[in-house]
């Protein structure tokens, strides 16, 4: 059995508790790891390894130098490109296409793109009148935060972790990473990687563990972290808020969604379909961006739920390795509880079962995994509680529409503000209906496409902040004016 440790000033340790837990498959439940769990002592050496980092041979880099270790990185996860997606498929239980074309790639380029983006973003500069006539400059520069608390999610854990860790490090701050208790490996994994490549020691650091009285908690209410991210439930991020008021610290929040898709009649259908089908039930519906609303125009709704329905009852369940499966389990058998908590609840409240609703029979081993079966809805009104809360799985409710004002009030009718994805061949209507929904990110006729300079995050309950981009930037540095007198 694998044992996943701490990794803290360059070294992986166990805590000095021996407290563990263990990590079971999302496939099967059996153990794969043991993992050990940070207490306050290890959280503690994290964070003054990483300020020491700050005050030493890192703090002391220049730009360059640390362009030039982080596209090391970049070209070491590469490197070992296939040990990053063993070890988030055998925590997560997903796809290897999934790991190989989308997760571990965009985890690599992270730390590339935002290299570039620290390198090429220039600062403001003003030259101002002063009353003797001889004026004066100012100037703006950019110093790193200091120690960035990084709390991590279970979904897409290789990719959301280095989407923080990567901006974090460019801008020369150093990182106390907490990832999920149900995905503990590719951090783990960086950390070898970054000794390979020459990073300081204490520039990355990992604690291992939960979340109240244990490493989240630590990590969140320690006074020597200066900022905290944070990508995950919005309960936890508010909890996270209130730690962070203590000592005045910045946060950065991707929250929960209840993501709606809209399309309308003039949309080309085929494509349409096709997106909804990745966008409700890609990585087992446990996307931040996934659809768990679609609102269809009436003149289509019938076929459209129809089609969505052949997608859904098409899909191979399977390991990551059968390259005929393209549809895997749920992370967790606590995760599965809940989702099919909804499934009974959306009967309760008179849902119409279109397909799906419940778990799937699979073959020996396998039927002991996390498995849920894709699941649609029609006939809900708009308070019931699978419309309203997120639930997090490969689901959805598809409901008719009939005129604009409609859809757009339906699809703000909600605490939540991530993301839309809106269909229709009509060019004056897409812009005008996306400057009328009330969210972070909207796509038109596509879904899932990233450009990693544009910012990014939610609105109302889905967070607070932007990243990406520049917008990176503006959360990991402080910036401060310099005024000189001519």
């Amino acid at each position: 059995m694998r044992q996943i440790e701490n990794f803290i000033a360059g070294e992986f340790v166990a805590s000095a508790s021996g407290k563990r837990f263990d990590k079971h498959s999302p496939l099967d439940n059996r153990i794969i790891c043991s993992v050990s769990e940070a207490g306050r002592g290890e959280v503690d050496a994290a964070v003054r390894a990483a300020r020491s980092a700050l005050q030493g041979e890192w703090g002391g880099l220049t730009t360059e130098q640390r362009i030039e270790l982080l596209y090391g990185v970049a070209n070491e996860i590469t490197r070992r490109f296939d040990d990053f997606v063993e070890a988030e498929m055998s925590d997560t239980g997903q796809p290897e296409h999934v790991m190989k074309h989308v997760f571990i790639p965009r985890g690599a380029a992270n730390f590339k793109v935002f290299a570039d983006v620290i390198k090429n973003v220039a600062s403001e500069s003003f030259q101002m009148d002063t009353p003797d006539g001889r004026g004066a400059l100012n100037y703006s520069i950019r110093r790193p935060k200091g120690v960035i608390g990084v709390v991590c999610p279970w979904n897409a854990p290789f990719m959301l972790m280095t989407w923080k860790v990567g901006p974090a490090l460019a801008c020369g701050n150093t990182v106390v990473v907490k990832p999920s208790e149900e995905s503990p490996q590719t951090a783990a994994l960086l950390g070898e990687v970054m000794n390979a490549v020459g990073i300081p020691k204490g520039v990355y650091n990992v604690v291992h563990g939960f979340g109240p009285d244990s490493a989240g908690e630590f990590v969140t209410r320690h006074p020597q972290v200066d900022a905290i991210t944070f990508t995950g439930e919005t309960r936890t991020g508010t909890a996270i808020m209130k730690a962070a008021s203590e000592g005045m610290r910045d946060v950065s929040f991707e929250l929960g969604g209840k993501n709606a898709g809209i399309v309308f009649a003039d949309a080309d259908f085929e494509a349409a379909v096709e997106s909804f089908s990745r966008s409700v039930f890609l990585n087992t519906g446990q996307v931040c961006l996934g659809t768990e609303r679609v609102y269809v125009e009436r003149p289509i709704f019938e076929r459209f739920v129809q089609a969505l329905k052949v997608k859904a009852e098409a899909v191979k369940y399977g390991r990551p390795d059968d390259h005929q499966a393209n549809y895997g389990p749920l992370i967790s058998q606590e995760h599965k509880q809940k989702v099919l908590s909804y499934y009974r609840k959306a009967v309760e409240e008179g849902a119409t079962l279109v397909t799906g609703g419940g778990v799937p029979q699979m073959p020996g081993e396998l039927a002991e995994g996390a498995w849920v079966q894709p699941t649609i809805w029609t006939g809900l009104p708009e308070t019931a509680a699978v419309v309203q809360e997120e639930i997090f799985g490969p689901c959805c409710h598809i409901s008719p529409f009939d005129s604009e004002d409609e859809v757009v009030e339906k699809a703000n009718a909600t605490d939540y503000g991530l993301s839309t994805t809106i269909w229709t061949s009509n060019l004056a209507r897409a812009h005008r209906m996306a400057g009328r929904i009330d969210v972070g990110i909207t796509w038109i006729n596509s879904w899932f496409l990233r450009d990693l300079r544009t910012p990014f995050g939610g609105s109302k309950q889905s967070g607070i902040g932007r990243e990406g981009g520049v917008h990176s930037l503006e959360f990991y540095t402080e910036t401060r004016n310099v005024c000189v007198k001519l």
